[in-house]
């Protein structure tokens, strides 16, 4: 994934968490970490319009078309005048960024931290097969994930509304979701498959079951802005966690979805978003339909089993559960 691809290269030029951070912050502003090869037709203050190209939309001037379009080349550019900036540690980061990219709003970046910490937070948890370590580098304070007795997000729409049971147009509704940033996609592979469905086009074991849609559709009812990690894994070839027989694998893949963020703050899956969002979906889900963590809160849920997962996500699915969610 390109944002784990950012992060080990910093790591690989002796950066710890504080500059990794800034690294996937940046990228998630100039590019929505997707690796693309065109720029946004911006002009530059001599009239020519820029050639940027990348995770981090680099002109010409940072190397060639091959070096700007590597993951791993482009963030080392990065870095290495990221450190040139003096002081650059101790800078607000969308200003330390800014003093990199040199774009006219020094704050353009800004918005883009609470998902960069997220982001890192859920790599931190997958361990070294995914996250290289940092070095002694002080770590930025905000990668702590939220506790149980955090207050919970207040809902800006009801949870429990009516949802479609048609799954082209939840597809469709969840595309909108993501270009107007409130749904973020940690890889484009798996945003790719919720635009092949919302096109009709979806190839066979790269679907989303309906449910799954809808839950996710749910979540957007219930928070501002959602992340997901994982989707079809099937599709994907991805052999996480319980491979073969993971809920994102069996039966055709697509029975499951990992959130990795509620509103810009990382889930624990046992964290008071993460319990909120349960809480919304529990009387509509079927019987059977499943999530992680366990012992989370004292009362049981009606329709929801509780497993043991790792604590850098919620994971939520109904690969065991007959029947359609109940909603409106």
């Amino acid at each position: 994934m390109n944002a784990a691809l950012i992060v080990n290269a910093g790591a690989a030029k002796g950066l710890g968490a504080d500059g990794q951070t800034l690294g996937v912050q940046t990228a998630i502003g100039e590019s929505s970490l997707v690796n693309t090869s065109y720029g946004d037709g911006a002009v530059n203050p001599d009239g020519s319009v820029a050639d940027s190209i990348g995770l981090f939309q680099q002109q010409s001037s940072w190397g060639t078309v091959e070096q700007r379009m590597d993951p791993t080349t482009s963030a080392g550019f990065f870095y290495d005048r990221l450190v040139a900036v003096e002081g650059w540690q101790a800078m607000e980061p969308s200003i330390a960024i800014n003093k990199v990219q040199r774009n006219a709003d020094p704050n353009h970046y800004t918005k883009y931290r609470a998902d960069a910490v997220a982001i890192m937070t859920y790599l931190g948890g997958l361990g070294s097969s995914t996250l290289a370590p940092t070095t002694t580098a002080a770590p930025v304070s905000a990668l702590s994930t939220p506790t149980g007795t955090a207050p919970a997000t207040p809902a800006p729409i009801g949870g429990c509304v009516a949802v479609s049971g048609d799954a082209q147009a939840l597809a469709a509704g969840l595309v909108t979701a993501m270009e107007e940033g409130r749904l973020r996609l940690l890889e484009d592979r798996y945003a790719q498959q919720i635009r092949n469905m919302a096109a009709g086009t979806a190839k066979e074991n790269c679907g989303t079951d309906v449910r799954i849609l809808q839950v996710i559709t749910i979540a957007l009812n219930t928070f501002e802005r959602v992340g997901v990690s994982d989707l079809n894994r099937q599709c994907t070839g991805s052999l996480l966690g319980a491979g073969t027989g993971s809920s994102h694998w069996m039966n055709g893949g697509g029975n499951a979805v990992d959130f990795f963020s509620f509103d810009g703050t990382a889930t624990t899956g046992c964290d008071a978003n993460a319990l909120q969002l349960l809480t919304v979906l529990d009387p509509q889900v079927p019987q059977g339909s499943r999530a992680g963590q366990i012992q989370c809160r004292s009362s049981t849920y009606q329709h929801i089993t509780q497993f043991t997962d790792s604590p850098n996500h919620l994971h939520f699915d109904v690969a065991y559960a007959d029947g359609p969610l109940t909603t409106g």
